[in-house]
């Protein structure tokens, strides 16, 4: 069973010549429900991607969670920009075998990495900060030619693909894996139960609370006659929509232990199906120790 397509559609808009309707600026609480509902499609469709038939899929999640923190180590050794470079386009082969659409997988890489790894990095590439060769010239002082240095320019180009190659081994353990399994195989692998519990419940539960405060919304949307107001009346809104939840989750929380509970829960989870390594995991092993050894080997050679 996969996601109904409809659920992963965004909603129409309208005419750009305005002939069916009046276009109108959203309220702050409408446009983050929206972005809220936003998320919910990315998470059923990343559970969706995580069932496909692929290399990845196949693997115990324990030998997964060891392999990618394995190479994950691996990376942060690197010190060339070629060999990160390489190590970024192996992850996005591995997408690709796995059945994880490519175009996806960097949008959900690199939409988040210019953000905070570019605005921190910035500061680095001018002379200012990192003196080197200008290679780009923006403003002189006191003779002196200012702006981007060679040396700024390849420590930055430096830090966002080491930024890059690790982002896109975690992406790509959690695109993989069921959240279940993941969780699963995380504890298998001797973290606290207690941890595991927690991230369980928050992650399960929190997308449940979201739903209920969209349909708040949507409720008060559909009873509503006439312009919304968007300053006053919003944020009373929203301060009686958040009392309401913290309510909804304090009787939920019980609900759920009772029910637990009930059916002979004791403090650990169980799963249905069972973790064995098998010829697929010692297969994984041997290619991560290879990538890890060209990798590293490979960077010692382009340093010199």
């Amino acid at each position: 069973m996969t996601t109904p397509a409809w659920l992963l559609e965004r909603e129409a808009g309208l005419c750009p010549c305005g002939c069916i309707g009046k276009r109108r600026k959203g309220s702050f609480v409408e446009k983050t429900l929206n972005g809220s509902a936003g998320l919910l499609r990315q998470v059923m469709f990343s559970d969706d991607l995580a069932h496909r038939p692929g290399l990845l899929q196949r693997i115990d999640p324990r030998a997964k969670v060891i392999g990618f923190l394995a190479l994950l180590v691996a990376v942060s050794f690197v010190h060339s920009p070629w060999m990160l470079l390489a190590c970024y386009l192996a992850t996005l082969v591995l997408a690709g075998i796995s059945g994880l659409p490519v175009v996806f997988f960097i949008k959900r890489v690199w939409l988040f990495i210019p953000i905070f790894t570019g605005i921190v990095v910035l500061p680095a590439t001018l002379s200012l900060v990192t003196p080197g060769e200008v290679v780009l010239t923006l403003w002189h002082w006191n003779g002196h030619a200012q702006g981007f240095t060679a040396q700024g320019l390849r420590a930055a180009a430096l830090l966002i693909l080491r930024v890059a190659g690790s982002v896109s081994l975690v992406v790509l353990l959690t695109l993989t894996t069921p959240w279940a399994r993941l969780l699963a195989g995380l504890r298998g692998l001797g973290v606290p139960k207690m941890f595991i519990l927690v991230i369980g419940m928050a992650y399960r539960y929190l997308f449940h609370l979201l739903t209920s405060v969209m349909d708040m919304y949507e409720a008060r949307k559909a009873r509503t006659i006439g312009k919304q107001a968007h300053d006053r009346t919003a944020r009373r809104f929203v301060a009686a929509t958040a009392g309401a939840l913290i309510g909804k989750s304090h009787y939920l929380a019980e609900e759920v232990h009772q029910a637990m509970t009930a059916r002979g829960f004791r403090g650990d989870s169980k799963v249905l199906k069972s973790f064995r390594f098998g010829t697929v995991e010692v297969a994984w092993f041997a290619g991560v120790a290879v990538a890890a050894a060209l990798a590293l080997g490979g960077d010692s050679l382009l340093v010199r």
